[in-house]
């Protein structure tokens, strides 16, 4: 008998390790659309407090009819990218809306918010340059930076603890890396600053007016991930730049007054929760992303009834601005029934509503349990976040009801 590849060996110990410590995780099947409730296989009807739907827009009847419309006039698949042939009309009318709603210049899409953000910092930094980074800032935003600091010898990057901006807050702010890159000779070219702007496992929200003001000392770029932030964060959903009046209004020709330089987003969460991802920045950005950005050179374009579906629900959100406030309503009435209920959770204005209990394997078993309740909610411990940290991470929506809201918090209170 040949000897067992070292990859079979290894993947079973770590798969065998994960099992036994209570961590495997294991995919839950759903057998119908997304909504405030999910039919589960095996479970059956459950409520669902673990989706991204955070303006109810997924099932929403407009948006499937959007698709539904797309997929009759232009077919099932663009079949290339961007560059050659997979430029459609729909990816052109979503592209201005997408501006129009984040108040930009320009926009554009990818197939996923991953690929908005491996896209930029490769793209768009140059030796000399460097990045300084949130700790907490979500994968694709570090991967991303790894690549680019890979392809680009001489780019830098720095990393400042998760909100602490100014000197006065404590040690590791983003103010000493900044002073540190400013007196590095070897720090020549662009200094970049990237956050989110709701970040998706604590549902903390970045303070960007304080990031700005550091940002303008030095002529930084500001980048940030408002993933968790459209739909959610201000009066018409439009972002975590809106919750701090960093936005011009709807329509009007970007100012002074949109002080975020490059959003990246998602099409896949609150705006439709099809899939899909986009770059909101200057013309200037837009036009180097479309040059030079690997992920859209080499990957086919966003699916032309998913770019229909989300133009839709960026639209439906603008005109219905009480589904914002509606979630906005159900996240206050969320936290203050599950705090009542005796258990930690982290305060924010955001649809993120994460309740800390530590220990991985509780986490999961707890996940499990809610489940056979009849309720639908993931534990997430490490490496998703750090040793020690696990936790049910509640998501609301403007979907769910008071009597939902109560229903979960039932279920919390048998575990």
């Amino acid at each position: 008998m040949p000897p067992t590849p070292a990859f079979a060996t290894r993947a079973a110990s770590i798969l065998d390790g994960l099992r036994s410590g209570g961590q495997y995780k294991h995919l839950q099947m759903l057998e119908g659309p997304m909504d405030a409730t999910v039919r589960v296989r095996g479970y059956g009807e459950c409520l669902c407090f673990c989706s991204n739907n955070y303006l109810g827009l997924a099932n929403h009847p407009e948006v499937i009819e959007a698709g539904r419309k797309a997929l009759t006039d232009f077919g099932a698949g663009t079949a290339s990218v961007r560059f050659i042939c997979g430029t459609f009309s729909p990816h052109e009318t979503l592209e201005r809306e997408i501006a129009r709603y984040m108040g930009t210049a320009a926009s554009y899409t990818f197939v996923s918010a991953w690929t908005a953000n491996e896209a930029v910092f490769p793209t768009l930094c140059e030796p000399g340059d460097i990045i300084i980074s949130d700790e907490l800032n979500h994968a694709c935003i570090i991967d991303s930076i790894r690549l680019a600091t890979v392809i680009k010898k001489g780019l830098h990057k720095a990393v400042y603890k998760n909100k602490i901006i100014t000197a006065d807050q404590g040690p590791g702010s983003l103010e000493e890396a900044i002073n540190k890159a400013k007196a590095n000779p070897e720090v020549t070219g662009q200094i970049w600053v990237v956050t989110d702007g709701v970040f998706s496992m604590e549902g903390s929200v970045g303070d960007l007016p304080a990031i700005r003001k550091l940002c303008d000392t030095v002529g930084a770029m500001l980048v940030v991930d408002d993933s968790h932030g459209h739909g959610v964060m201000g009066a018409l959903g439009r972002g975590t730049h809106e919750h701090f009046g960093m936005i011009d209004p709807v329509g009007a020709a970007p100012s002074a007054a949109n002080r975020v330089d490059i959003f990246t987003g998602t099409l896949g969460k609150a705006l439709g929760g099809g899939a899909g991802g986009f770059v909101a920045a200057s013309q200037q950005v837009i036009d180097m992303l479309i040059q030079r950005g690997r992920p859209t050179l080499f990957s086919n374009a966003l699916p032309v009834t998913v770019a229909a579906s989300a133009q839709m629900a960026i639209e439906i959100t603008l005109r219905e601005p009480q589904r914002v406030a509606r979630l906005r309503d159900n996240v206050t009435y969320a936290r203050a029934q599950i705090t009542a209920a005796g258990f930690d959770v982290l305060k924010s204005p955001t649809a993120i509503c994460p309740i800390i209990v530590h220990d991985t394997a509780k986490a999961i078993a707890m996940s499990k349990r809610l489940l056979e309740l009849g309720v639908f909610v993931i534990g997430f411990g490490y490496p998703v976040v750090p040793e020690g940290h696990a936790r049910l991470r509640v998501q609301i929506s403007a979907a769910h009801t008071h009597e939902h809201i109560d229903r979960l918090v039932d279920a919390l209170k048998k575990l």
